[in-house]
């Protein structure tokens, strides 16, 4: 143990991860130290994702440049050109967010690839719809999503504009632990502009996203934007600007924002777990919505990927429609807007089936991944053709994608396409639940529930007879939870002839 303290206090760059781990070594306090120190944070298919400290079990400064390092060599190695071709680098609010993106950027072009950076904050859709726009080799973006406020992450995005799958991982991983154990490569940011190997992504590369939504057919229905009114939550993340913005651009003007939970704020002060599936969470926009009488409470979480909508109940109040449910409505509607043409629609083995019928009766290609949106969209792009191109894919954790002008969830295209939907349906005096009705009606009645289980993060894997990257994928996911909240999503389908659907709302 004396061996490795000693290793991080001669590679840590950071004063105050130096003095934490002095102070723990000044109070023996041994079980910690172990947690630390004992095993090294794991790069999995979500990148990296734990609580900040000092320590290679955290996340902090040296872990992130050690990181960076093996994910460059892996990419020089394995990505055609991918010095020339860069990688897009983002951050949420996080209090070291921006830093770790910075050291990220510094090793990066140290090592001789480009590197784009985003000037301020950015949500994370925004930062993956970088790799299109400069056919880039690589997006990394600095978040740690819905997480508790202690905790940070590294995600990765590959080539293609999609989370990293397969063996990718595998790759990174034992780069970095190549890298752990060499000296690391950095370069000043200042030096990096002027050798022309970092290019800042102001404010026009934001326009640009924006210019790009506005402009796709899915996203321009117009159908009466003033017939609801919408209240929204950014909870206390980067998502804020853009999403008003879009929704100004498609011509709603009847929408009122939680002002406290507007701005970025990596504390979260007024929510006890900034994420809109959590009891509580969106209680603010809730009473926000009570009080200028709206249709809608929508929300995105912190990195603005995803998204959720409470909707008006007929006799007052408010109830959240599940990730099914909004999947469901938005199978339908983005079927119907395409016209008939042959498209292409996919959800997660946990997620609903009535996606299924739903593309049947549109004479749609429907198909079902394993649980992660890096599945839904990496297989998608094997899955379309020319004949049948993507249109749409969903996960019931709040995961929507519209189009592939990003190759990921988001929340702000996703919060748009919802609020056109909900105008076309009150702009006929019908509503969301109504809607959600004849849905039933047609395909028949889908019952889902979903379970909040606390686990410990040590719990031993789900099944005994695991492949080593679905092990892996297994403690990523269970490692991003160290907040001991980990969701077990239950599903049933109950599909009768007929259903009465007189209680439903």
């Amino acid at each position: 143990m004396k061996e490795l303290l000693q290793q991080w206090l001669e590679r840590d760059p950071d004063p105050k991860t130096r003095e934490e781990l002095q102070k723990l070594v000044d109070k023996n306090q041994q079980s910690e130290l172990e947690d630390r120190f004992k095993t090294r944070l794991e790069f999995g298919t979500a990148g990296l994702r734990g609580k900040v400290g000092c320590g290679y079990n955290r996340m902090n400064r040296l872990v992130i440049q050690e990181t960076a390092t093996g994910l460059g060599h892996y990419l020089i190695d394995t990505v055609s050109n991918a010095r020339e071709r860069g990688v897009v680098i983002g951050y949420d609010g996080r209090p070291d967010s921006k830093q770790f993106a910075h050291d990220t950027a510094s090793v990066l072009t140290a090592l001789g690839i480009k590197v784009y950076l985003t000037y301020q904050v950015a949500p994370t859709p925004v930062v993956a719809f970088g790799i299109e726009k400069f056919n880039a080799a690589a997006a990394v973006v600095v978040t740690a999503s819905h997480n508790p406020p202690e905790y940070n992450g590294f995600k990765v995005y590959w080539e293609n504009g999609a989370q990293i799958i397969p063996p990718h991982d595998l790759g990174i991983a034992g780069a970095i632990d190549v890298a752990a154990s060499k000296p690391i490569p950095l370069m000043s940011l200042d030096d990096a502009h002027s050798k022309q190997l970092l290019e800042w992504l102001e404010a026009d590369y934001y326009q640009a996203y924006r210019e790009t939504m506005n402009q796709s057919p899915l996203l321009s229905n117009h159908t009466d934007p003033s017939a609801i009114t919408i209240a929204y939550t950014a909870m206390h993340g980067v998502g804020g600007k853009m999403a008003e913005t879009l929704l100004r651009d498609a011509g709603f003007k009847h929408f009122h924002s939680v002002k406290k939970q507007h701005e970025p704020d990596g504390t979260f002060p007024t929510v006890n777990f900034p994420n809109p599936e959590e009891a509580g969470a969106m209680d603010m926009v809730t009473a926000l919505a009570e009080s200028v009488d709206a249709q809608l409470a929508c929300a995105n979480d912190p990195d603005a990927d995803r998204f959720a909508v409470a909707v008006r109940l007929p006799e007052g109040g408010y109830r959240m429609l599940t990730g099914d449910q909004v999947g469901a409505l938005f199978g339908q509607y983005l079927l119907e807007q395409s016209g008939g043409r042959p498209k292409l629609v996919g959800n997660t083995i946990v997620s609903s089936s009535l996606l299924s019928r739903i593309a049947k009766a549109h004479g749609a290609t429907y198909y079902q991944t394993l649980t992660g949106f890096k599945w839904l969209t990496n297989i998608a792009m094997n899955e379309q053709s020319e004949e049948t191109p993507f249109l749409f894919a969903y996960e019931e954790a709040l995961g929507y994608t519209v189009g592939n002008a990003v190759w990921d969830k988001d929340g702000l295209s996703a919060m748009v396409a919802f609020a056109q939907l909900a105008a076309e349906i009150y702009s006929k005096g019908q509503t969301i639940w109504d809607k959600l009705e004849s849905l039933y009606r047609e395909h028949g009645m889908y019952v889902n529930a979903q379970r909040s289980i606390a686990l410990s993060p040590d719990s031993p894997p789900l099944g005994s007879a695991k492949s080593e990257t679905t092990e892996r994928d297994w403690r990523a996911q269970s490692r991003s939870h160290r907040r001991s909240q980990s969701r077990a999503a239950l599903r049933y389908d109950h599909r009768p002839n007929r259903c009465d659907c007189s209680t439903i709302k």
